[in-house]
């Protein structure tokens, strides 16, 4: 793809995501809720810490990839951890800048990132819990994404101009990082002993990350087979899994029968998701055939939804409708009153909509509007896991 169509590409994600914070800090706020009329049966809700706020940064996948692995220290046997979600973030950052330069630019840069970033830096950096790091600089209520992504973005720029690359380059970073987000203790107490992030990833928290698997559904790469996804935020060209769209659904639902949560990346920039309301759909008309009290009542009930295949699936993946603009952690089951089934699905928004933090996503939804999946190898099938 031409230099010119991936920085086109990158501005309509950053459009999203400013979408996204939109909903955050206004819908809720401006709009008069109706009264819901569903009426939901919990069929599995598997333990999960409680819901966080990401605040007005563009971290979700962090917030939702550390949930991820506090529900995966329940299901272990383990007391679970408040993970530092910014530590994390921090570290994917410069691993980001890295890549930044040694590709001359060839990549966006922003705190953005994927599912599997959580892994691979709790693999090479360890983890922290949120009392030992906060990203947030004394005297400040919130990190300042926005003020470090335009100084970060500056300075890497020069760097480029300049065609020398310092030494001290990864130091620089550092200390700017530290003077938005604060400075990384090198050690921290937790429960009477001292750590280091490595050793706290290693002996609190336990998880391996080579026991987990990273799905995504194309129609442009063979099934069953690793792919390299092309989508803005996945800045170290990691391999995902190419399963067939109509499959993503069992692996989620086998997962949770199991009793494995699933964290999962997902476009919500549809009419079809609400998240004052808590809903998310696939309706079956579009917004512009909508009536006014059609579009009032939407996500007041159940509604009907619009069937929708592969094809149609990746047709609007390459039309730049549905993009990585969001993350969340699947951890249960619900019914309706009319028998359909809904995911119960862990947001990082703070507490503020009808369901105290968590959104209720159709199974249609998630198999039109996912883009990948990350969980545990042996929640899967093994007859899948032999396709593998």
């Amino acid at each position: 793809m031409k230099k010119k169509n991936w920085i086109i590409l990158a501005f309509i994600v950053a459009i999203l995501a400013a979408v996204a914070i939109l909903y955050r800090y206004y819908y809720p706020k401006n709009i008069k809720l109706l009264k819901s009329e569903f009426v939901f049966t919990e069929l599995i809700r598997l333990k999960s810490t409680t819901v966080k706020n990401q605040g007005a940064s563009n971290t979700c996948w962090s917030y939702t990839g550390n949930s991820f692995l506090e529900s995966e220290m329940i299901r272990m046997g383990r007391d679970p951890v408040a993970i530092s979600p910014l530590y994390t973030v921090r570290k994917a950052y410069l691993e980001r800048a890295r890549n930044y330069l040694r590709l001359h630019g060839g990549l966006k840069l922003n705190e953005g990132g994927q599912l599997h970033d959580v892994m691979q830096i709790l693999r090479f950096h360890g983890a922290m819990p949120r009392a030992a790091y906060t990203g947030i600089k004394a005297g400040k209520s919130s990190s300042n994404f926005k003020g470090l992504r335009a100084v970060l973005n500056s300075r890497l720029s020069n760097m480029l101009k300049s065609r020398e690359l310092k030494k001290s380059w990864e130091q620089d970073v550092e200390v700017l990082m530290n003077d938005y987000l604060g400075k990384v203790p090198v050690n921290f107490d937790y429960q009477g002993k001292s750590y280091t992030a490595l050793s706290f990833a290693d002996q609190v928290i336990g998880i391996d990350p080579d026991q987990y698997i990273h799905i995504a559904s194309v129609t442009t790469a063979p099934y069953y087979k690793p792919f390299v996804f092309l989508i803005p935020d996945n800045w170290s060209f990691s391999q995902f899994y190419n399963l067939p769209m109509e499959e993503l659904t069992a692996v989620i639902d086998q997962a949770l029968k199991k009793g494995f949560t699933v964290a999962c990346t997902v476009d919500i920039s549809e009419p079809g998701f609400s998240w004052p309301y808590g809903i998310a759909y696939v309706p079956q008309k579009s917004a512009s055939d909508m009536t006014s009290e059609e579009k009032k009542t939407q996500f007041v009930r159940p509604q009907p939804e619009r069937k929708v295949d592969a094809m149609e699936r990746q047709s609007a993946f390459d039309a730049w409708q549905t993009t990585d603009d969001h993350a969340l952690h699947i951890i249960g089951l619900v019914k309706d009153q009319n028998g359909k089934e809904y995911y119960i699905a862990k947001n990082s928004w703070g507490r503020g909509n009808a369901f105290q933090g968590f959104v209720y996503l159709t199974k249609e939804y998630v198999r039109y509007k996912s883009t990948a999946l990350m969980l545990h190898k042996d929640a899967l099938e093994p007859s899948l896991k032999n396709k593998l």
